[in-house]
């Protein structure tokens, strides 16, 4: 028996994993806490809402740069090292963004923030492969969800009340007694199983061009990604320069990859047929994710008046009953094959996307929002755990670092595309919509005509308002021409976000016939 295989980890793992997952939590947390606090940046720094939008795109992008390179790093530094590396500078880059007197400043605290903080998912997923037998990864990545999918959807919430009742700076102060408590925690607690342990001197060669193709691929395609719809997209040539870089670095990245020696990342991991199919579903469940969670806030604050705390508010109860979901996943998936769990999941957002998009109307009170999110998430808390767990049951050990970065990549960035293609899809559907609606805003149209006389003649009659009462009427008929053109915007998002969930339902099928603990079954 070798070194590897009589390997046992010191200390309780659970203890290990909570450590981790609340460092990830923190970082997570970082990544949508800031949102709504950009105008109070803008303000406090004398800078303009857009130029304050770099402080969440610098973070994006620099995050997303070291995702697919955190295996080197744990390799080059010792997983231990380069994990507690991370935890030290998010928190001193935390302190940073908080006194930062310049907007400059504070972009260059959130690059460096983002940098260290993309380095602390794959890491954590790979320690909880690690420190956890097959039979009880499930239980592992069910505490890992509470991180991956409730932070994100609590950060606006938590951002905005933060923002409201104190200042944006605590919004990274209150990084620091976690970041301490975690790094002291990290210290005593985490070690390196033999295959994690630091490279000998001379082992490990650097891999520069593999570590610059990626750099240039994934952060011009998050600068793309982040900056395309302020920018008008394609009718801008920065997008346009951005956009070309982004493909030539990840058509680069790809083939360098693949044929390189000694690659920064191992790619070839993607020849297991359960790892590429659960990191598609994975891909298209974050794409779901962190695009409705910004639509159902965005459809709160601009169209139903919410506040920003208020708009936070209805997301917390779907982050709720995804808590609640987990530990029944936990309980099927020893009987029910993994693959069906999955398919169940997606069968689950789908139909909460329809019944969206059914129940979406001007009118929309605060308890139709809740339910209609609350239904939504609980198909998420269907699919997190068991993709995850399904992910790497073909996995040889040794590989676990490089598939754990390849599997949070696959995440995060969907995750970013999902919520630019659709903050997009609302400005071009809405165009959409109206200039549809305006065709039968006419006086030829007779419906139109008499809602205008009807209107016309209220004006005069039940209200003081000065002017026209004819151009009063249509005015107001304008106005409600543009809100139906923004429902009927967010009822095409939900149908597009529908539909990818149930084409990725006949995919669940590609899955190997296994349940939690790996041995092969039928249901």
């Amino acid at each position: 028996m070798t070194d590897a295989q009589r390997w046992q980890p010191r200390c309780n793992p659970w203890l290990v994993a909570l450590t981790v997952t609340l460092a990830v939590f923190m970082e997570v947390l970082d990544s949508t806490i800031v949102n709504v606090a950009l105008p109070h940046v803008a303000g406090s720094l004398s800078s303009s809402y857009d130029e304050a939008t770099w402080v969440l795109t610098s973070y994006l992008v620099a995050n997303g740069i070291v995702l697919p390179i955190s295996a080197f790093f744990s390799r080059l530094f010792g997983r231990k090292n380069y994990f507690l590396i991370c935890v030290v500078m998010f928190t001193i880059c935390s302190f940073l963004c908080g006194i930062a007197t310049e907007l400059w400043q504070l972009i260059l605290f959130r690059i460096l923030q983002g940098f260290f903080g993309g380095g602390l998912q794959p890491v954590q997923q790979s320690v909880l492969l690690d420190y956890f037998s097959k039979q009880d990864r499930g239980k592992a990545f069910g505490l890992s969800s509470i991180a991956i999918i409730v932070a994100p959807v609590i950060g606006p919430t938590l951002g905005g009340w933060i923002t409201d009742n104190y200042s944006w700076r605590w919004i990274f102060f209150i990084n620091i007694p976690v970041g301490i408590l975690t790094a002291l925690a990290i210290y005593q607690l985490l070690e390196d199983p033999p295959w994690e342990r630091k490279a000998k001197k001379g082992q490990l060669r650097i891999d520069y061009i593999g570590i610059s193709l990626i750099t240039l691929g994934l952060g011009c395609l998050q600068v793309f990604l982040d900056r395309g719809e302020d920018a008008d997209w394609f009718n801008s040539s920065f997008i346009i320069t951005f956009a070309v870089l982004a493909v030539v670095g990840l058509v680069g990245t790809v083939y360098w990859l693949i044929y390189a020696r000694r690659p920064v990342v191992d790619i070839l991991v993607m020849r297991d047929r359960n790892f590429w199919v659960a990191g598609l579903l994975m891909a298209a469940m974050a794409f779901i994710l962190y695009g409705s969670s910004v639509v159902i806030p965005q459809l709160a604050q601009q169209d139903l008046g919410y506040t920003a705390t208020l708009a936070g508010l209805v997301l917390t109860p779907g982050a709720f009953f995804i808590i609640l979901t987990i530990p029944l996943v936990l309980k099927l998936m020893p009987i029910v094959q993994t693959r069906f769990i999955i398919m169940f999941g997606f069968f689950c957002l789908t139909a909460s996307f329809l019944y969206s998009g059914f129940q979406m109307t001007p009118t929309l009170d605060f308890t139709s929002l809740v339910i209609m999110r609350s239904l939504q998430s609980i198909g998420l808390g269907f699919l997190f755990v068991p993709l995850t767990t399904i992910a790497f049951i073909t996995i040889p050990q040794q590989l676990n670092a490089d598939a754990s970065a390849l599997f949070t990549m696959f995440r995060n960035v969907a995750g970013s595309i999902g919520i630019s293609l659709s903050t997009a899809a609302i400005t071009e559907r809405q165009q959409a919509r109206s200039a549809y609606l305006s065709d039968h805003t006419t006086q030829l149209n007779e419906p139109f005509s008499q809602a205008i006389q009807k209107m016309s003649v209220a004006i005069e009659n039940f209200t003081t308002l000065v002017g026209n009462s004819t151009q009063l009427a249509s005015a107001q008929l304008y106005k409600q021409m543009i809100s139906q053109a923004r429902i009927l915007a967010y009822i095409d998002v939900f149908t597009g976000l529908c539909v990818i969930a149930l084409v990725m339902i006949p995919f669940c099928l590609l899955l190997a016939p296994v349940k939690s603990e790996g041995s092969a079954g039928g249901h």
